[in-house]
């Protein structure tokens, strides 16, 4: 008997990012969680804290679900940077990370109806380029940060700006697809 699987978000991106690696998603469910940072929470605690919490959410409303979890955080140095909800924000984003490397924490959190839990979380770095005052209201005009963690989409506009990146291109825009991949086989499904 094949076991359903539970997409614990609502992202369209998360859903097209197990669409490319044909994992059949019989349930979406979007848990409602608190994501404010606890008082001194690193960005990479906030992301695995964030995940396991969606995770066990899910669980509890939805037993005989393989459960599939995740939260990115965007991390630079010490400091978490929110989504984007204005114009303001994206810009004082971009200001800030023109010229600089950043870190997408993506925390994986996955719960099997057998009780086999898997959590992981992939740092991925990123580096933009010095960007002018006019690139970056260029951006801001588009809207595409609006909603987004440090007001940038990586898989859009934005990636004319990334002079490099080191990790995982997948889980910057939203889901590892990899460690999916890899606990999801290794339970059989």
């Amino acid at each position: 008997m094949t076991v359903p699987i539970l997409l614990a978000s609502s992202s369209e991106r998360r859903k097209q990012l197990l669409n490319l690696i044909n994992i059949r998603v019989d349930q979406y469910f979007s848990p409602e969680v608190d994501e404010t940072p606890l008082k001194d929470e690193l960005p990479r605690q906030l992301a695995l804290r964030l995940a396991n919490l969606k995770a066990d959410v899910a669980a509890e409303q939805f037993p005989d679900h393989i459960i599939i979890a995740a939260d990115n955080v965007v991390g630079c140095g010490r400091r978490v940077l929110d989504k984007a909800e204005t114009d303001d924000d994206v810009r004082r984003y971009l200001t800030l990370l023109s010229g600089r490397k950043n870190t997408v924490y993506c925390a994986l959190a996955m719960r099997h109806p057998s009780g086999k839990r898997s959590i992981k979380l992939v740092e991925t770095k990123v580096a933009f380029k010095r960007l002018t005052d006019q690139e970056i209201e260029s951006y801001v005009e588009t809207g595409e940060g609006i909603g987004k963690a440090a007001g940038y989409a990586i898989q859009g506009i934005a990636s004319k700006y990334v002079k490099w990146m080191q990790g995982s291109f997948h889980a910057t825009v939203g889901l590892p697809v990899h460690e999916v991949y890899q606990v999801l086989s290794g339970w059989g499904t």
